[in-house]
């Protein structure tokens, strides 16, 4: 079975780093010949190179996206795999050019989120977002909602037919068991882009409430983005310098996670995030708002809560409750682990892509 994945690959974030296990995970399997196109010399390349995957580069700083387009139908040409697997916009749109005048070609794309729906959206970003769900719905074997919320949103409100999607969790590889901490001072963090969709104004405000009631204990954010000046001069207005920290960037997320305590997320909408997993495969009880795809992965009151508004004073009140009954948080660790090694792992997600290949080839 020969598949090709397409990615841009110009950042390493979450869907980046879905395909990096995808591929990873492909590659165990010995029935599978892959090769991966990328649109961007980038880390995803990189990791994917390292790999001993067989990576080519369609550099779209380098091409108009007229002569991507060409370009990458050449080289699909050459390549002839069974399965075209894109992810993103443009990726879509690529994959679909290349097909036409191959009748055997399956297509199929992840949907790895759904666009914002709040704030202002250029009129560019809405006729591109439905061109591309016109294309995925019509054009392509199959679409993948990484979520059943993402899925029903879909269908609908986008006009999918239920028969043309089907539901793949995003899946991670699961670190070494971690023994429970109980060092001071308490460690509560997040991690992501700094864009207003992960809602990080609101972390600021829980903090607020937290600290001043727990005492010693530390919030931390991992991450850059265009809020960051923002989130810093609202940590500096609630008076929260000594005990709220943004370090930006880290590589090292590993050592991240280990050093917190709790992970929390504020999203306004996610699908499956890549950091909440990561969390709770490092044994992390998490807080996290009833939206998306949270309630398929946090059992509520067992390996964390689902928060169902957007009330500061309701996180922190969970923030709190975990922080007061070391016990209960010792538990809820525990099961947040079992819960991705049981449901959440980078093998179970390369398997189910791999079983829809081959429903789709027969």
């Amino acid at each position: 079975m020969r598949i090709t994945i397409l990615a841009s690959g110009d950042l390493w974030a979450g869907a980046e780093v879905v395909v990096y296990h995808l591929v990873r995970g492909l590659l165990d399997l010995p029935e599978v010949q892959l090769s991966a196109v990328f649109l961007n010399r980038g880390r995803l390349a990189d990791e994917v190179a390292d790999l001993g995957g067989d990576v080519h580069i369609l550099d779209e700083a380098e091409h108009s996206f007229f002569s991507l387009a060409r370009n990458f139908k050449k080289l699909i040409s050459q390549l002839k795999p069974d399965i075209l697997h894109s992810h993103r916009y443009k990726e879509n749109f690529l994959a679909w050019y290349a097909s036409r005048g191959s009748s055997g070609l399956r297509l199929i794309a992840t949907q790895h989120g759904m666009p914002e729906r709040f704030g202002r959206t250029s009129f560019k970003s809405r006729i591109r977002s439905f061109l591309s769900f016109y294309l995925l719905s019509h054009s392509f074997s199959r679409t993948v909602a990484v979520s059943e919320e993402m899925r029903e949103t879909l269908i609908t409100e986008y006009g999918f037919h239920a028969t043309s999607i089907s539901v793949i969790h995003n899946g991670i590889p699961i670190p070494e068991s971690q023994p429970f901490s109980t060092k001071k001072p308490i460690a509560i963090g997040s991690a992501g882009r700094m864009f207003p969709v992960k809602g990080f104004e609101l972390l600021v405000e829980i903090a607020s409430t937290v600290i001043p009631a727990m005492g010693n204990v530390v919030f931390v954010i991992a991450g850059n983005g265009p809020q960051y000046d923002l989130l810093q001069e609202k940590i500096v207005r609630y008076g929260l310098t000594s005990s709220f920290q943004l370090p930006g960037h880290i590589d090292d997320m590993d050592k991240f996670y280990q050093d917190l305590d709790i992970y929390i997320n504020t999203s306004v909408h996610e699908g499956i995030p890549m950091s909440v997993l990561e969390a709770m495969s490092h044994g992390l009880p998490v807080v996290v708002p009833n939206v998306g795809g949270f309630p398929e992965i946090v059992e509520e009151g067992i390996n964390g809560y689902l928060v169902d508004n957007r009330d500061p004073s309701m996180f922190a009140a969970r923030c709190v409750e975990l922080l007061s009954d070391t016990e209960k948080r010792k538990q809820m660790a525990g099961s947040a682990r079992q819960r991705v090694v049981g449901h959440f792992s980078r093998a179970a997600m390369a398997n189910q892509y791999y079983q829809l290949y081959q429903k789709l080839l027969g």
